[in-house]
């Protein structure tokens, strides 16, 4: 017998076989993620704001990352440059994709000056200002689900993730692992703070990623998971 001849065979057959059996195990991962939970879905578009493009700016048909900088939105340009380098310029490719900050009316002219401030000669064609009434703007707001209210600024540091159906994406057990295993009690995460760069990074950019891939596969007919929802689990959040 040719031992060296064998020897040749089992170390092909290895080396085919091998990277074979690794996307064995990797696919099922792939098919069967856990998509992003639905924390809320009863949203309101943007039906009654202008804005200072062409075309009309709805949430519906859009993947959105929604903001609120108030009556002062010079006051807001760490929160600005923070969604645009680490959230707008990341996902600003990606089918559908826009980032829309809400605005009192009288606005206009300060929100010229912050563009130019975080715009550095780029492409902001996907990131939208929207204006409308006071009254208008807290409608929005409180169809979404927020532990924390809007100051009397009518801003917060706070984003929101809205996909194309309207529903508001994010997290109904936000526990780490150490908490899952002393049993903290269930807690959400409905928004992401724009101040915090490790939550944008770490929990906001993989959020997006998990809602981009669920569209992808759609689109592919792939996608076959039941996305949860907020009344599986009692949430005890400020309205």
């Amino acid at each position: 017998m040719d031992y060296k001849k064998v020897s040749r065979y089992v170390v092909l057959g290895i080396l085919f076989f091998l990277p074979v059996t690794f996307l064995l195990f990797l696919y099922p991962a792939t098919h069967n993620y856990t998509p992003l939970d639905i924390v809320n879905d009863e949203v309101s578009d943007l039906n009654a704001f202008t804005s200072t493009s062409d075309k009309k700016t709805l949430l519906k048909d859009h993947i959105s990352v929604v903001g609120f900088f108030g009556e002062n939105p010079s006051n807001k340009s760490t929160t600005a440059l923070n969604l645009k380098e680490l959230v707008y310029d990341k996902f600003k490719g990606f089918k559908r994709f826009q980032v829309v900050v809400i605005m009192p009316n009288g606005t206009e002219a300060s929100v010229e000056k912050l563009k130019s401030e975080i715009s550095s000669y780029e492409d902001l064609r996907f990131w939208h200002f929207v204006f409308g009434s006071p009254k208008e703007i807290q409608t929005i707001f409180e169809s979404l689900k927020s532990k924390e209210g809007l100051n009397q600024k009518l801003s917060t540091d706070m984003v929101f993730l809205v996909d194309k159906d309207l529903n508001q994406r994010g997290r109904l057990d936000d526990r780490t692992d150490k908490e899952v295993e002393k049993n903290t009690a269930i807690y959400p995460l409905l928004s992401y703070d724009c101040i915090e760069v490790a939550e944008i990074k770490n929990k906001m950019s993989d959020d997006m990623r998990i809602l981009f891939t669920e569209y992808r596969q759609k689109r592919k007919g792939e996608f076959n998971s039941d996305t949860r929802r907020a009344d599986d689990l009692k949430l005890e959040t400020n309205e």
